[in-house]
């Protein structure tokens, strides 16, 4: 079983933690990915850099330019994690968008994931279609999940198609906007919630974009199975550093 299978049976709400590889420095993927998993997180994502980021908000895309000029690329980021698995046992995801992964080639990306001992891949970029046609034997053969997501705007036939061909969790967009920490959520994304969890999916569904706090993680997963921290988190590595990251988590929950 993947360990994000195993995670997913847990019975407690989880925690993803999601930085952009590469920032603050080149070297700090392997130190923030010990912090995290000293703290207690359940899940990682680390992001691929890309220098066009369409549905990052400011934070991520000012970090993902920082990482490119700092000399972060794919090949890098496997370089570093070669050994991840000797010092992590959290579930680890890599998230980013499908133009690098298809300019590295797919076929041996897909094998550095699985050499590396990576668990999932989030790509918003890669059509479901396109994947199931060209991609989805490569994933399994490699013991990669696809994550896919879904918005408020996603009708509950796409949403249903999503569930029946999805291994893990299904990432649930807040919102149909661009990342971003927010201190609360509207009436809207509440209403969203409810909506997803009155389906009754087979697959546990994890809130993105917009969790920031103890209190937006509190809503986030009221009526799902956990939140993802990206923009927040970086703020405050830019802010606080590597020294932060356990007291950051401490405050969430």
């Amino acid at each position: 079983m993947n360990r994000i299978q195993k995670k997913l049976e847990e019975k407690k709400k989880l925690l993803s933690i999601y930085f952009t590889a590469g920032y603050p420095t080149t070297q700090d993927t392997i130190p923030i990915l010990m912090a995290l998993e000293k703290s207690g997180v359940d899940l990682i994502e680390i992001g691929l850099p890309f220098s066009d980021p369409l549905a990052d908000g400011t934070t991520i895309q000012e970090s993902a330019a920082t990482a490119l000029k700092n000399g972060m690329a794919t090949e890098v980021i496997f370089n570093q994690l070669k050994d991840v698995r000797k010092k992590i046992t959290v579930p680890l995801l890599l998230m980013g968008y499908f133009n690098p992964i298809l300019q590295f080639g797919v076929e041996n990306f897909c094998q550095k994931c699985y050499e590396t001992g990576i668990d999932g891949l989030i790509i918003p970029d890669l059509p479901i279609q396109v994947y199931e046609e060209f991609y989805k034997n490569t994933f399994e053969k490699n013991g990669l999940i696809p994550i896919f997501l879904i918005t408020p705007q996603t009708d509950n036939e796409r949403i249903n198609r999503i569930d029946s061909i999805s291994d893990g969790f299904i990432y649930m967009v807040s919102n149909n906007g661009t990342t971003g920490a927010k201190k609360t959520f509207e009436k809207e994304q509440s209403e969203y919630f409810k909506r997803i969890f009155a389906m009754k999916l087979k697959h546990p569904q994890i809130v993105g974009f917009g969790i920031s706090n103890k209190d937006t993680f509190y809503q986030a997963t009221k009526f799902t199975s956990g939140a993802i921290i990206g923009s927040a988190f970086i703020q405050m590595l830019s802010r606080d550093g590597l020294g932060g990251i356990d007291a950051f988590i401490k405050s969430i929950r």
